[in-house]
């Protein structure tokens, strides 16, 4: 999308018209559009006694919509439950797939229904000017009005008002509500769909209606929940120490795993009288309501309800919470002619997801994680007309089955298997058609592979393991409890672990939001076929037209055989996904997204010797040492003489995402036809935009949206490959990047509530949201992440109010937050002893214990980091305080927060150099200078003179292997062109790849934000611009170079061990909409209401000609366009439609 075309223009040339009398002017030296949605802007709390409950009948309130809906200047739009949008069809969902003739001709009516409790609903939309309408009619909103109401899907009509807000008056001085809560007499009922609509008064009182939007109401307590989990029982057993099967230890991980696969298939039959009820009453909708662990897809009647199904639940600690979604059934119930069919079934297909992945130890360690065996849950609720209720169809022994199916193997970090047999032989299991009676009890000791196609009564869930006693383990294992304080509970047998409270889903599903067709189609020769896909994302390939039959090689290509089908001449064809392509061989480089670090280590990416890896426990036998994105598509041998029919029925895997650009395919004659890769993420809205004159600039922009995009599967990782956790020092880094390009506002929230799970008792927080004790050495002790990363829950709560203006989640946090800052307090400076750093710094010559400005090319300050953020921590805590009233506690905070400012600021100002390093430093470490001026630590008297010392700093070359090996290996020719372009200087008499402090980037996730800042507000944007736009090492130009289509883990080249897609080292995109463009909330704003326009212009048009943005936000999309004209002048206007009137600004 080019903004120069598509907003510069409609904002430079005056895209809504202007109050009569007005015209815009231009003058020479450049032209400054503005949007704002000024109409929306501060909060207020809901008065129950506003209300005027069912004020006009149903038939007025769909006149009104129809009348009005033209007719006000303003526009409702997005309207949200619970920051939950309805998703009618994911943007980029593949074609239906074929359906077995006896599939339902219904299908399902959306690809996420937002689903709420009967007490927390919440209503919020945003506003926009209608086209055409006159600013001086869109700038104040007079009043609003919420209607709710039931309609019958099938009827396609109102059948009640459920609830009207009547009209809401709207003060100038406050403005439209940031939120709305639901105001009912009665809070709805469990099991209703309803849908509701917004209906807004101008400043010239004309009104206008926003469409429609669906939600659905359902189960809160566990007491609502008449399903139990259910598993397949011969999976539950696999995690009982008291039984054996065959001569293997079910507490042997890896051999219980084994045997839990294939996996399970759960369905269940709803007959006639069970839907009827009443004779009487008439269905008005079904509700199924529906979780399942690991991973699950739901299908009725031969109909999948989703394209969702990778991580689905989103990723939680699932021993304290667990998600669930629901589907509108209704269209299947009833059929056009309101007639009910007779019988139904509702199937569940299951994946491993998080819950029950190979456990291979490396970067995430399964042992930690919760665990057991896949589990689904569900119940059908039947609204009648009259408000009644019946729950139907609720997974039980009783009237459930399940059978092992088709997915031979689904893991997280290698891949799908899928038999295709197995696919055909089982197509109508989730029809009518295809039910059948329970066929025998399963035998013990039966080998799964037996299993499959067996229908049998499933068992209910069952551990011996408590939440507390749970939490007390892992507590222990983190060293945030002792021993010695712990209580006795008995040795579990039954050990798989607690699953936590069911909740609605608090994010959009992981959904296919883009369809990609290949770029280029390579053949590599014996029946391998490389794909490159453009871009790097996260998903898999959709086989539109299926895969054709495959050949056998005389030698199978590397990581292309599959032991388990060869040996037993079963035809079969590999899919391997990865990043980067290898300089040595042409093909994928499987290293860099080897799953939890299991990394060969070679430059030259030789693979790890068998012996290296033969004691892993669980490694994969056939992915030759190298851990490998994989799926396996099989045929058996019995079935060989249909393989080219089985092999056409193949389209996707569904329940393990990839990171990829390319993929090669193995072993096929013809070049592969219909097929397009699938990006998955998690669907939240993208509302900020960027553009500009610079390639180098926008190449960097969109760096940095790829990787994000990437790395947003249910919640934000480090990387879509390895470890997949969500880093609190990367989300310290990125969350401004990503609010600026993506409406976080849901999942922000559960990313907060997943760290406030993970708070151990003493109010440590942790590095990652889920506890994986990863760099727990590099903190302070006591079961606290490393200070920085450990700090994300209080930083990201106050970006969110300032994004979001959520004082429900300051409430819900606070306490946390307080407990943290009170473990700070008692701990801290003890724990900081205990890592060396004594109180006046004495000893410390630069890196210590700690993470500090992570993968940056200078020598890390990692005693700053660690007190600046136990600075910060203080000051986001009295910031929520404040807004809370609380003012005792703010008070404290303050008083924390200030002295560790005081600590930094006597330190590092102690030596007398005013270079802002602490004593002993030779003014080479980060972040010093950038933290500091962008922190305000340093005092105002001496600011000045730190950022001058600041430019003193000089860059330097760089050892690193794969840049002098590189150079080993160019021509003289190319070698003098480098070091003619400044990029190659001598290091210790050999070239080296030089890195530049002021024409790239040298600093680490944290200090790249706080460069760019510091330059851009204190009067050198034009040196900002210049680090930006820079070429060579280190440098966005440099991974553009390189082929990169995401941001990299390392501004130096990685071929085994750095990941090609890594969002962490992308705080600059949001700088560049901020400053190079000059749109960005108001630092001191909360709910996004008010936005800071202030492009700081280049002295020179010789960097960048013109700039644009767009910065969504919860009130609306603020908009800016700028660009250089008839140059050389010295005049601009500036147009900003405002809350009154227009305003023409022309400044000389």
């Amino acid at each position: 999308m080019r903004l120069p075309t598509l907003l510069s223009n409609r904002l430079l040339n005056n895209g809504m018209k202007a109050p009569k009398g007005r015209t815009r002017r231009k003058y020479g030296l450049m032209t400054l559009a503005i949007s704002i949605p000024s109409y929306a802007t501060i909060i207020i709390y809901w008065q129950h006694s506003q209300l005027s409950i069912n004020t006009r009948d149903v038939n007025e309130i769909i006149r009104i919509s129809k009348d009005s809906y033209l007719g006000g200047s303003i526009e409702a739009f997005d309207l949200s439950v619970n920051y939950l949008k309805l998703i009618k069809e994911a943007a980029g969902a593949p074609p239906f797939p074929p359906l077995v003739p006896s599939a339902s001709n219904a299908r399902a009516m959306e690809d996420f229904l937002p689903v709420v409790l009967p007490s927390g609903v919440t209503f919020r939309w945003r506003h926009r000017a209608r086209a055409g309408s006159l600013s001086e009619d869109s700038t104040i909103i007079r009043a609003y009005r919420i209607v709710v109401v039931r309609r019958s899907s099938v009827r396609a009509r109102i059948e009640s008002l459920v609830w009207d807000s009547g009209r809401i008056n709207v003060d100038e001085d406050t403005g439209a509500p940031d939120f709305v809560k639901w105001g009912g007499t009665l809070p709805p009922s469990i099991g209703q769909i309803l849908e509701w609509q917004v209906h807004i008064w101008d400043a010239k009182e004309a009104m206008s209606s926003s469409s429609w939007e669906k939600f659905a109401v359902g189960p809160e307590n566990k007491v609502d929940w008449l399903g139990d989990w259910i598993s397949h029982p011969e999976d539950l057993s696999t995690f009982d120490r008291r039984k054996k099967k065959g001569k293997t230890a079910l507490n042997d991980e890896c051999k219980g795993w084994q045997l839990r696969r294939p996996l399970p298939l759960f369905r269940t039959q709803i007959d006639f009288k069970e839907i009827l009820g009443s004779q009487d009453d008439t269905i008005i909708s079904a509700l199924l309501l529906i979780s399942g662990l690991g991973s699950f897809r739901a299908s009725f009647d031969g109909i999948p309800l989703s394209t969702s199904g990778p991580i689905d639940p989103p990723f939680t600690d699932y021993s304290k919470r667990v998600s669930y979604r629901g589907f509108d059934l209704t269209p299947f119930m009833i059929g056009p002619n309101g007639r009910l069919h007779e019988s139904h079934t509702l199937g569940v297909t299951m994946g491993s997801g998080w819950w029950d992945h190979r456990p291979v130890s490396g970067m995430v360690k399964p042992k930690l994680l919760p665990r057991g065996p896949v589990t689904t849950i569900a119940q059908i609720v039947i609204t009648y007309e009259s408000g009644d209720t019946r729950v139907i169809g609720q997974t039980n022994p009783e009237k459930w089955q399940v059978s092992r199916g088709h997915i031979l193997e689904s893991d997280l970090f290698t891949g799908e298997s899928i038999d295709l047999m197995v696919l055909e032989m089982m197509e109508s299991w989730d029809t009518p058609h295809g039910w059948s009676n329970v066929t025998s009890e399963l035998k013990s000791n039966m080998d799964p592979t037996k299993e499959i196609n067996r229908w049998t009564k499933p068992i209910r869930y069952h551990t011996d393991i408590t939440i507390e006693q749970r939490v007390q383990e892992m507590s222990i294992k983190a060293k945030a409890m002792n021993r010695s304080a712990a209580e006795g509970y008995p040795v579990p047998q039954e050990f798989s672990s607690p699953i936590g409270k069911l909740i609605p889903n608090e994010i959009p599903p992981v959904l296919p939001m883009e369809l990609i067709a290949p770029d280029e189609i390579h053949n590599l020769g014996s029946g391998r076929w490389l794909l490159d896909f453009g871009k790097a994302m996260s998903g898999m390939l959709h086989f539109g037209n299926g895969l054709p039959k495959p050949i056998v090689p005389t030698n199978y290509p590397r990581a292309h055989g599959f032991k388990s089908a060869s040996s037993k001449n079963d035809a079969f064809i590999t899919v391997i996904y990865g990043e980067s392509l290898e300089l040595t061989t042409g093909d994928i480089n499987r290293v860099l997204v080897a799953g939890m670090g299991l990394h060969d280590g070679g430059w030259k990416h030789l693979s790890k010797s068998a012996n290296h890896t033969k004691n892993t426990k669980c490694f994969p036998n056939d992915h030759e040492a190298i851990l490998t994105q994989r799926d396996v598509y099989v045929v058996p041998k019995r079935k060989i003489a249909r393989q080219k029919t089985l092999f056409s029925k193949a389209r996707q895997s569904h329940f393990k995402t990839h990171s990829f650009r390319f993929v090669e395919i193995c072993c096929i004659e013809n070049t592969p036809t219909g097929i397009h890769a699938l990006l998955y993420r998690t669907a939240v809205d993208e509302w900020g935009f960027f553009d500009s004159s610079n390639v180098n600039i926008n190449g960097g922009y969109e760096l940095v949206r790829n990787s994000l995009k990437s790395n947003m599967l249910s919640v934000q990782s480090d990387c879509p490959h390895r470890e997949k956790l969500p880093y609190g020092g990367d989300l310290i880094a990125s969350s401004p990047a990503a609010m600026h390009f993506f409406d976080m506002s849901g999942f922000y929230k559960k990313t907060i509530t997943d760290w406030l799970d993970a708070q151990w008792s003493n109010g440590a927080y942790t590095e990652t949201s889920i506890w994986q004790n990863l760099n727990d050495y590099a903190g302070i002790g006591r079961g606290a992440g490393e200070t920085v990363w450990a700090s994300a829950p209080p930083v990201l709560t106050v970006r969110h109010m300032q994004h979001y203006g959520d004082v429900e989640l300051l409430a819900l946090s606070f306490e946390n937050h307080v407990n943290w800052l009170k473990f700070l307090g008692s701990y801290f400076d003890d724990g900081m002893r205990t890592k060396n750093y004594d109180d006046e710094l004495k000893n410390y010559t630069g890196r210590f214990s700690g993470l500090g400005d992570w993968l940056a090319m200078r020598p890390r300050d990692t005693f700053l980091t660690h007190t600046a953020f136990a600075m910060a921590s203080g000051r986001c805590v009295a910031y929520i305080a404040h807004k809370l009233g609380a003012r005792s506690v703010k008070t404290a905070a303050l008083g924390f927060a200030k002295k560790y400012e005081g600590r930094i600021s006597s330190l590092y100002l102690k030596n007398g150099k005013d270079n802002f390093d602490f004593p002993r430093g030779s003014a080479i470490h980060t972040p010093g200078p950038e933290m500091s001026l962008f922190t305000r630590i340093v005092p105002g008297p001496k600011r000045c003179v730190i950022l001058k010392n600041w430019f003193k700093r000089e860059g330097n070359t760089w050892p690193g292997d794969e840049e002098m090996n590189f150079l080993n290996e160019i021509s003289e020719t190319y070698l003098k062109h480098l070091v003619h372009s400044g990029e190659v200087s001598k290091r210790k008499g050999k070239w080296a790849m030089g890195w530049s402090q002021w024409r790239g980037f040298n600093e680490g996730i944290l200090a790249i934000r706080y460069s760019l800042k510091v330059l851009s507000d204190n009067g050198f944007h034009h040196i900002a611009l210049r680090k930006a736009a820079g070429f060579g090492f280190a440098t966005p130009e440099y991974l553009l170079r390189h082929n990169a289509t995401t941001m990299w883990e390392s501004w130096w080249r990685s071929e085994d061990l750095y990941s090609r897609n890594h969002p962490m080292l992308g705080a600059f995109a949001e700088w560049m909409a901020a400053a190079v463009a000059g749109v960005s909330l108001d630092p001191t704003t909360t709910g996004g209401r008010t936005a800071l326009f202030w492009p700081r212009f280049p002295k020179s048009a010789a960097t960048i000609q013109y700039a644009s943005a767009i910065q969504g936000t919860a009130r609306g999309d603020f908009a800016i366009a700028w660009r250089f004209e008839l140059l050389p002048t010295s005049e601009f206007t500036v147009r900003i439609v405002s809350v009154n009137s227009n305003f023409i600004y022309h400044v000389t």
